[in-house]
């Protein structure tokens, strides 16, 4: 029972706190919302908030220098095989090699940092143990297993001039199973339930393949000759134009979503990556034919911009992992689509 009690002077004795006054000033509505049938709502906005505010979801334990430089090692090589295979067709002896090279140099570092990644080497050698589709990370360390070797094959003969025909078999298998080395793990990172990249399913692996391009255009820029540069110029600018491309449009379609990628670490990054492409890019399509140092400097702007996009979406998945108003907004997204659908 309550300890008021009515006077003719007015109510006393009222327990403070007690009184709900709809709409007022400190109350527990945050704004008065109307229903279908034009009735006031008189129930609060939902907080996105978590038990003793933890994470709803565990945050990335992967070390960004490993796991951020395996996806930009593996893109520049897989797209370098590619690049490589063109300049070989072209009659473009020394672009070749060099792109053949740095294919097997990135293959081989990306592949380091994911067996340091794991721990232990035979970590990776348990993922071949068995081939699941259904699985990114299975078939993904197979298509691995499948293209190094012929990358090693590829880069060795052109630097030792035996066996070509051995060298050009092998460089063509490189070229069909590089562009699969370069987006799988645009694929891998999409089946997770990271919000920032669930979300972005669509899109990343169209965005981890443009800026696999304009690393390889960046490579071919940096080592070969001025005048069998065309190539690896054309190669940038299309890789740059997908990537921003997919970068902006991958934004845009998150909504709440693209926040990670527009704030912090990640936003520095993703800008940076933009300023870098774009620079790099222009500079090498206007005046890396006249201008060997040019070349090179545009090659290197390339490069850095490649990286940073794949850093940047990196630390956009750590972020919105750590904050629960995404995983809420992730799945809200999704139980209105699978509503939708049924409709």
């Amino acid at each position: 029972m309550s300890e008021a009690e009515v006077r003719t002077d007015g109510l006393h004795g009222q327990r403070p706190g007690r009184q709900a006054v709809p709409g007022a000033k400190g109350g527990r509505t945050k704004r008065q919302r109307r229903d279908r049938r034009g009735e006031r709502s008189m129930v609060p906005d939902a907080d996105f908030t978590s038990y003793y505010g933890r994470p709803i979801i565990k945050e990335p334990t992967w070390r960004a220098r490993d796991i951020a430089g395996y996806l930009f090692l593996g893109g520049l090589a897989g797209a370098s095989s590619v690049l490589a295979a063109g300049a070989q067709a072209t009659g473009r002896h020394r672009l070749a090699t060099s792109t053949k090279v740095g294919a097997l140099g990135a293959i081989s570092l990306s592949t380091a940092a994911l067996i340091h990644d794991l721990g232990r080497p035979s970590r990776f050698v348990n993922m071949l143990r068995v081939l699941k589709p259904t699985s990114p990370m299975s078939v993904g360390s197979w298509i691995l297993l499948g293209y190094g070797p012929a990358a090693g094959l590829a880069a060795v003969t052109a630097v030792t001039g035996r066996f070509p025909g051995i060298g050009r078999a092998a460089t063509g298998w490189a070229a069909l199973t590089g562009p699969a080395v370069a987006t799988y793990t645009g694929v891998l990172f999409a089946d997770t339930a990271i919000p920032a990249w669930h979300g972005a399913y669509r899109e990343l692996p169209f965005l981890f393949a443009g800026s696999a391009a304009t690393a390889a255009g960046g490579l071919g820029l940096l080592t070969a000759p001025r005048a069998e540069n065309a190539l690896p110029r054309g190669t940038a600018a299309f890789g740059t134009a997908v990537e921003l491309g997919t970068a902006h449009l991958m934004r845009r379609r998150l909504g709440p979503l693209a926040e990670p990628y527009e704030r912090g670490k990640a936003s520095r990054l993703m800008k940076a990556a933009e300023v870098l492409a774009a620079s790099g890019a222009i500079t090498g399509v206007l005046a890396g034919g006249r201008s060997r140092v040019v070349a090179a400097v545009a090659g290197a702007a390339l490069l850095a911009g490649s990286a940073a996009t794949r850093f940047a979406v990196f630390e956009a998945g750590r972020a919105s992992a750590a904050d629960p108003k995404y995983v809420v907004t992730s799945q809200r997204a999704g139980a209105q689509s699978g509503q939708a659908s049924r409709t």
